[in-house]
């Protein structure tokens, strides 16, 4: 079992791996983009700032890369000149998209359009000089360093110097129609400082092999994954692991106790309707759960919400949340019975569907195992029945059960958005749904991956909790 388990360890890396390609390019090709909606600007200093910031904003968290392949190193300077005309609406059949596309290319192209623009300085439509050096002062600017990464005080100190070097460059334009001898002048700075970068600004080769696959978004992804780190949360700019972190609580303390009792209810009621097999009460049990199971949870939420809180005819539970926010210092046992009196509700609505599924596979498994040649012979052998029914047949029954352990991982840390989102409970279900709504792609990420990898592990632990109960089950 060892060897077998160590195998599937393995095999878990890979599949975690497609699993996070397939997540994050379905994520990034999805409609809307993060942070784009900048407000609206009511001067045009006001608009440059916005752009600016926005800028920096997709820097920060990669938006301005590609998702999986980086092709910008093979760009030509008949492409870059192309598209400046096109974003400065020179070319007249140009549409409104292309212009669009236009402008993107020459905003997300960075490090990669100044070659380009370098030459396109000395071209000879003056125009479209002013036009390559304004993009010039942009794409040359450095990128700042990560502060969570190292020593952040000295991450912190080079940000400052990177940000004093990018105003000086942001200087480095000139204005249409501005007198020859300033505009000699720039240039000849722009040719010193490229003259100092000089084999930093080309790549070849392995260069260029690197950069098509590392430069992209998916690859600073997993830079970070690999050190452990979700990222920054696009909407607060708090790390996404401290917030999955302080959330998690919440919905631990829904999924887990609703888990807990519906397999402490649904086992005995299985095994209850299994024994007594189309007898009236096996019919009227079986007919009741079933409707349970046929109610969605967000429905029956918010039956129970208009019926019992306070709405009409009982006021008996609060109307949701997790807990009562008071001023005053409560007591630890004050406190338990508030909370517990808040998710009585979200528990109730979270097992009523639950419960009927898992009952209906431990009725069905029992079923099999009360007709097998076992079972008859340990009641030959003059066994008690609740003794046959309980370490005969229920161990072996219980493998339909198990199989559905590997489903509850991932459940019991992702919570559920439905019911947290009706009672306002502030976990992680309820946290991916805003996440969602907000394009906040690192924090979607964050709960999807943990969620894959929980499934991973929880698929391996149901499998190998077969041989515990049933010796008959090898993986040698």
């Amino acid at each position: 079992m060892l060897t077998y388990a160590l195998k599937r360890l393995l095999l878990v890396i890979p599949t975690f791996f497609a699993i996070s390609l397939i997540l994050f390019f379905v994520l990034n090709i999805a409609p809307g983009r993060p942070g784009a909606d900048q407000g609206g600007a009511q001067g045009e200093g006001q608009a440059q700032e916005q752009r600016e910031s926005y800028r920096i904003f997709k820097e920060q968290f990669h938006l301005d890369k590609p998702v999986l392949l980086n092709t910008r190193p093979w760009w030509t300077t008949e492409e870059v000149r192309s598209w400046l005309q096109v974003a400065a609406g020179l070319s007249e059949s140009a549409s409104v998209g292309e212009r669009i596309a236009a402008a993107e290319r020459l905003e997300d192209g960075g490090e990669h359009l100044v070659p380009h623009l370098l030459r396109l300085l000395d071209d000879a439509d003056p125009v479209l000089q002013q036009l390559a050096v304004a993009r010039l002062a942009i794409a040359a600017q450095r990128p700042f360093v990560n502060e969570r990464r190292g020593d952040p005080a000295a991450a912190r100190a080079a940000n400052r110097e990177i940000a004093r070097e990018n105003e000086e460059l942001r200087g480095w334009t000139w204005a249409p129609g501005a007198p020859p001898e300033a505009v000699a002048e720039l240039r000849a700075r722009w040719t010193g400082w490229a003259a100092a970068r000089a084999g930093a600004l080309e790549c070849a080769g392995l260069g260029c092999a690197s950069v098509l696959l590392l430069d992209t978004r998916f690859a600073a992804y997993w830079e970070n994954l690999l050190h452990l780190d979700f990222g920054v949360s696009t909407t607060d700019r708090r790390p996404v692991f401290e917030t999955v972190m302080g959330k998690l609580k919440y919905s631990l303390s829904l999924t887990l106790v609703s888990t807990l009792l519906a397999y402490f209810l649904a086992v005995p009621m299985g095994v209850f309707s299994a024994v007594r097999q189309g007898s009236r009460a096996d019919t009227a049990l079986t007919v009741t759960l079933f409707v349970l199971y046929s109610l969605p949870s967000f429905f029956t939420g918010t039956l129970l919400l208009k019926l019992l809180t306070e709405g009409a005819p009982f006021k008996l539970f609060p109307t949701g949340d997790f807990q009562t926010i008071s001023p005053d210092p409560w007591t630890t046992w004050d406190r338990l019975k508030d909370i517990t009196w808040h998710l009585v509700l979200p528990i109730v609505t979270y097992t009523s569907g639950s419960l009927a599924a898992l009952s209906r596979y431990a009725r069905t498994g029992l079923i099999e195992i009360i007709r097998a040649d076992f079972i008859r012979t340990a009641r030959a052998k003059g066994l008690s029945e609740p003794v046959v029914i309980v370490k005969h047949a229920v161990r072996n029954g219980m493998i339909p059960i198990l199989t559905l352990l590997g489903g509850l991982l991932p459940t019991l840390v992702a919570g559920s958005v439905v019911i947290e989102v009706i009672f306002n409970i502030p976990g992680m279900g309820q946290y991916i749904y805003q996440a969602i709504n907000l394009r906040d792609y690192n924090a979607v990420m964050a709960v999807l991956l943990t969620s894959s990898l929980l499934s991973l592990l929880g698929i391996l632990l149901s499998d190998l909790s077969y041989a515990l109960v049933d010796p008959r089950i090898s993986f040698d």
